[in-house]
């Protein structure tokens, strides 16, 4: 089925309908399986952890983003499983409506592979977030085989993106590179460190807190180990001291 064909279809089911502005709720279906979700809570939560001090970025998973030419709900619409759109305001939206955004798309799309959605998230959807989105950064991820790909639009069409020695694929939207980690997809920093949860990152003080105090107590107990060996040491040279007056000589002088 081409694009054309299938956004006529949609259209024929749905019927002509149009919504008030600005109210137009996500009509995306419930997600595959619970590692879909845990995999765009992820993504979500480590991505605006990062960005905590940033508000030119919205972040969403699982939301429809609407585009008809006609600024209709009925026709052209898509709802990636997770999507960053770069320069834009920071908040809370029940949907993204193209025409209600300045024309915005998603700068990065990501799609979560399933049975029953691989073949679309391949085909059809890579065919429009290459020509109708124009979206940059393009990535696909299957948490059950672990199949990961990432595309980059260059002249119009998307090149596939090539690993790093570590098997990350660069953002260069995001500035950010996308590897496996324990089975699901993180981010990591251009160096190549881990970007962590809030949670990872509490524990991650944690840990440095309780090795500064063992640090702490080791230097302590050096310390007094050292005054403990001066104080040896001076008893020792008051003992020397000691014997030598005992045989008529003057340490001061020797």
């Amino acid at each position: 089925m081409t694009i054309a064909q299938e956004l006529d279809a949609q259209e024929g089911i749905r019927g002509d309908v149009i919504f008030p502005a600005g109210d137009l709720y996500s009509d995306e279906p419930p997600l595959e399986t619970e590692l879909h979700l845990r995999q765009i809570i992820l993504l979500l939560t480590c991505l605006e952890w990062l960005w905590r001090d940033r508000n030119d970025f919205y972040a969403a998973g699982n939301l429809t983003i609407y585009y008809s030419p006609r600024q209709l709900k009925s026709e052209y619409f898509r709802g990636p499983d997770f999507f960053v759109v770069l320069g834009t305001q920071r908040k809370t939206r029940k949907s993204w409506v193209a025409w209600e955004e300045d024309g915005k798309y998603p700068n990065l799309i990501l799609e979560i592979l399933s049975d029953s959605t691989a073949k679309t998230d391949r085909g059809l959807k890579k065919e429009i977030y290459q020509d109708t989105f124009r979206t940059l950064d393009y990535f696909w991820f299957d948490p059950y085989t672990l199949e990961f790909a990432g595309f980059h639009l260059v002249d119009g069409e998307y090149q596939s993106l090539q690993v790093n020695e570590q098997g990350h694929l660069w953002s260069q939207q995001l500035g950010l590179y996308l590897g496996i980690y324990q089975g699901l997809l993180r981010f990591f920093t251009p160096d190549g460190q881990l970007v962590p949860t809030p949670e990872e990152t509490a524990e991650q003080t944690q840990k440095r807190l309780e090795q500064a105090e063992q640090n702490a107590e080791q230097a302590e107990q050096n310390a007094q180990q050292a005054e403990q060996r001066l104080e040896q040491a001076e008893q020792k040279a008051q003992r020397l001291a000691a014997k030598l007056l005992e045989l008529n000589i003057d340490p001061d002088r020797i």
